[in-house]
Order: structure tokens, then sequence, then C-alpha cells
């Protein structure tokens, strides 16, 4: 087997790296350490004015949701409200008979519609599955709720009490375009 030494990142490879690495937040203990600066390129003659308009902002990268814990952006009443299912769902999906796949789809498409016609709370049986870690549904909720489509759709998600099997959702008012 050849030996990786002496192989290093071309210029291109290494700022790439250097790019994705500012977008990760290390590990107490594991910051890396900084590194020399690429050497200076002569900077671009200027041009005209760009005929294009500037592209659009991508919306900042949302915190992950979890289940029952209260999200950063959502007051203390609103919360509660919603962990205790004062907050009524405007509308519901059933997963329970659902394969994982199928389920994660009809999660997807639930969310979409619900955001898009401006509904404000949603609830989403899962069903409680056996004890004591919950069925497949129930545990992989929470990763489709984090997906990067979904995850902007989102507040906040609650169990209402004392039920476990169904999760209320909190979705964001749709912004005018």
């Amino acid at each position: 087997m050849p030996s990786r030494r002496g192989r290093s990142l071309t210029p291109a490879d290494a700022a790439l790296w250097r790019a994705y690495a500012a977008t990760v937040t290390p590990l107490p203990g594991h910051e890396l350490a900084p590194t020399a600066s690429p050497p200076a390129e002569a900077p671009p003659a200027p041009r005209g004015p760009d005929p294009s308009p500037p592209a659009p902002r991508a919306p900042r990268a949302a915190a992950s949701l979890h289940v029952g814990h209260q999200p950063g952006g959502l007051d203390h009443r609103r919360w509660k409200e919603l962990r205790r299912g004062l907050t009524r769902p405007e509308r519901t999906l059933d997963l329970h008979g659902r394969r994982a796949q199928e389920a994660w789809l009809a999660v997807r498409r639930f969310l979409l519609s619900a955001h898009a016609d401006g509904v404000r709370c949603v609830a989403v049986v899962t069903g409680k599955g056996p004890a004591p870690e919950g069925g497949v549904l129930r545990r992989e909720l929470p990763h489709w709720l984090n997906a990067p489509e979904l995850r902007p759709l989102l507040l906040g998600a609650a169990h209402p009490a004392p039920n476990q099997g169904v999760v209320h959702l909190l979705l964001r008012r749709r912004r005018a375009a």
C-alpha cells in the first residue's frame, strides 16, 4: 500500500476545507490550529457595475429542534401552552400502520402543505410503540423534523401532557413575498 506521506492539499482544496471548517463549532479542546494564510494575489482589475441584482442571502441554519425542549425564540407562555396541549392543532396526521419511508414522505408533504396554507399548529400521531424505547416512527420523527427542508418551517415541538404518542408542532408564520 503506498504511503500517504508527502501528499498535501492543493490551495483550492485547502480553501474549501477552511470554508467548511468555519461553519462547524469544534468540541472544547479540539479547536483547529490557525493555518497560514494563502499567498496574497494581486487584486483583480476593477470592473464596471454588475447588471445582475445581488443573489438573495440564504437563511441562517436554525438550531436543532428537540421534542419537549423549549427552543430559543419561543416565549415561555406560548411554549407552556404548546406543551400542555392548550394550543389546539388545526390539522392532524396519523402515522399508525405506515412504514418508515412512507411515513417520512407523509410528514414532509403534510408539513409543507400546512405551512403553505398558513396553519400554525399541527399534530403528528406516531403512537407510543413498545416500551421503553418507543416505536420506530416515534424515534425517527425528531430526525425528520430537523431535515433541511422542514426545520425552517418549525418553531417548536412538544408531547401534549400526558400523551407521549402525539407530537404537537408549532409552525412559523409565512413571510410575505
